[in-house]
């Protein structure tokens, strides 16, 4: 998968987390309250009292070369009333906006229009930093300039928002840096720029890229979706597995409801309906790397691994209280851990406890790291 087939991979996954939500009826309460993302309404029924906006922005730096051009894909969708079984539901229509816009000529403003009185402009500056390592600040904005008489009711007004709005940032020269661990010396250019409702993050490696993702949900670098999921479910606060197994319980009339309210949510009653027990299996879990973690540390000199005799010298500064009782006490290494980070610490069970054995068979340990403990071995 090229960089921006994942970037819109992850991106329909943005576009529709929450389109509809299990049992996926539209006579559902949960499906009764919708679009929570990337909302951009009408101006003239935004309000911050009411958490409702009328535009977004994301700001992210940039090395270009010379001539750079920045390509903006403005992707949304846009709500389609229809009646379901004496229930309006509204059905997300997917627009796709492109934009090209080389550095040299920002600031710049592009207006655009879409069907049924829906009118947006995007706006986009680049600003060079100060400082003997170039770069620049890039800022995109998206505005909703729909002119639409309000009436109050949020559910008119989403019909002439843009729902789950978010944008794809490329460039045909130059790269984007980590707005999550950016160089150092990019890293005062990086802190003073603002995200409004849009957070950019790398597509294709977690320092710099050529593609940028300006999401409405925040996410790590370098996003992707896992290779065993069989298709929408939308919703990624949830487990596959599970919502796959609850669609198969459902009865048949509630099926042929969940059919009837939309396109997306028959496909997945039907794609349940079919799956092959190998194809359920795959979605029980995976494994996406083993680390070895060697099973001991070096302190002071000595090896220090499951079984060895410690004294615990806990640092107290900014400790648990409790571990001014532990100073100077002796203890059982039973695991040496290494965390996410590569940083190693030691899991232990008091000497003097009478349950440390029981302790030890449920995995409950007291943890420290290898500069408080004193091996209670005599260094070779």
């Amino acid at each position: 998968m090229n960089v921006m087939d994942q970037a819109r991979a992850v991106g329909d996954a943005v576009l529709y987390e929450g389109y509809l939500l299990y049992p996926y009826r539209a006579s559902a309460g949960k499906n009764r309250v919708r679009w929570q993302w990337g909302v951009l309404v009408p101006p003239s029924y935004a309000s911050a009292e009411i958490g409702e906006h009328a535009s977004a922005r994301v700001e992210c730096v940039i090395e270009p070369l010379e001539r750079t051009i920045l390509h903006v894909k403005l992707r949304f969708l846009q709500a389609r009333p229809r009646l379901v079984d004496d229930t309006t539901w509204d059905e997300g229509v997917e627009h796709e906006i492109d934009f090209e816009l080389p550095l040299s000529a920002l600031p710049a403003e592009r207006p655009f229009d879409v069907r049924d009185e829906l009118s947006g402009v995007l706006v986009a500056r680049a600003d060079p930093l100060d400082g003997p390592f170039g770069g620049t600040r890039l800022r995109v904005e998206v505005h909703n300039t729909t002119s639409w008489p309000s009436d109050g009711v949020r559910e008119h007004a989403l019909r002439h928002a843009l729902l789950a709005a978010h944008l794809v940032l490329s460039v045909d020269t130059g790269h984007f840096l980590s707005m999550l661990d950016p160089p150092e010396w990019a890293k005062p250019a990086v802190e003073a720029c603002r995200q409004e409702r849009l957070w950019p993050v790398l597509i294709g490696d977690t320092a710099r890229s050529t593609v940028v993702l300006a999401s409405p949900i925040i996410l790590y670098d370098d996003p992707a979706i896992a290779p065993e999921s069989p298709g929408d479910l939308f919703d990624g606060t949830e487990i596959d597995e599970i919502l796959t197994l609850r669609t198969m319980t459902l009865t048949d009339e509630e099926k042929r409801e969940a059919r009837a309210t939309d396109p997306r949510a028959a496909a997945i009653v039907d794609r349940v309906d079919t799956m092959p027990p190998e194809l359920l299996e795959r979605l029980h879990g995976a494994v996406r790397s083993l680390r070895p973690v060697e099973p001991s540390v070096v302190v002071a000199g000595v090896r220090v691994t499951a079984g060895s005799k410690v004294r615990l010298r806990p640092d107290l500064r900014g400790a648990d209280a409790q571990d001014m009782f532990l100073a100077g006490k002796t203890a059982t290494v039973r695991v040496v851990l290494s965390d996410v980070d590569g940083v190693e610490y030691l899991a232990v069970t008091l000497d003097d406890d009478p349950g440390a054995d029981l302790q030890h068979s449920h995995g409950r340990y007291r943890y420290f790291s290898p500069d408080e403990i004193e091996p209670l071995e005599v260094a070779e």
